[in-house]
């Protein structure tokens, strides 16, 4: 599937949106299908110097070697479900990458969110190609500066496909802020490359 890439004006980013990547009737099933068969979980994270749960469900889905330490936690993947390694092939081709592992995260309704944070783990490189495939309930994603100033608010509608790359993760945060009056569920699924271990790691 060819992406309708649409560039977010983010100075010194590469950030690029295809609204309506996946046809309707097909992110429907999706989100149906995903909803039902992941095994969603709370994720333990630190935050102010404490472990405390996450405020949405989770489940970190990918090839044996692509562990991933986030927040503190160490998370080993789940095997691949064939729903989401068939979107991740057509995911890497719009992206022009490959990727090893999945994200998915399942914001239950508008009060779940997620914080101001850079996907900058040194697993995903330097200047990761991250792609992310909203299903469900629209949500507000917004990035800023890590020198500060406004932030961009960028709308991510049922089927749309985002894309950072460049130096995105090195200048900007992005964060997914809570919603008034969405009683819907969003999941979001955050395809990435994860570096293996390194010999002798503890990762």
């Amino acid at each position: 599937m060819t992406a309708a890439w649409q560039p977010v004006d983010l100075p010194g980013a590469e950030v690029d949106i295809a609204p309506a990547w996946l046809p309707r009737d097909e992110a429907d099933a999706l989100l149906a299908s995903l909803l039902a068969t992941l095994p969603w979980e709370v994720h333990r994270i630190r935050m102010f110097g404490r472990q405390v749960d996450s405020p949405r469900l989770s489940a970190w889905i990918g090839d044996a070697d692509a562990a991933y330490r986030y927040s503190g936690t160490r998370f080993v993947p789940h095997p691949w479900l064939a729903p989401l390694r068939m979107l991740r092939d057509r995911v890497a081709t719009a992206c022009g990458t490959s990727f090893n592992s999945v994200l998915a995260n399942l914001y239950r309704n508008g009060a779940d969110r997620m914080g101001w944070h850079s996907d900058d783990e040194p697993e995903l490189g330097p200047e990761p190609i991250i792609a992310s495939v909203s299903l469900g309930a629209p949500r507000t994603f917004r990035f800023r500066h890590t020198a500060g100033g406004p932030a961009v608010a960028v709308e991510l509608p049922h089927g749309s496909l985002l894309r950072m790359a460049g130096a995105t993760q090195r200048l900007y945060k992005h964060e997914l802020p809570a919603r008034r009056r969405v009683d819907a569920p969003r999941i979001n699924l955050t395809f990435r490359q994860v570096a293996p271990p390194a010999p002798g790691s503890r990762r």
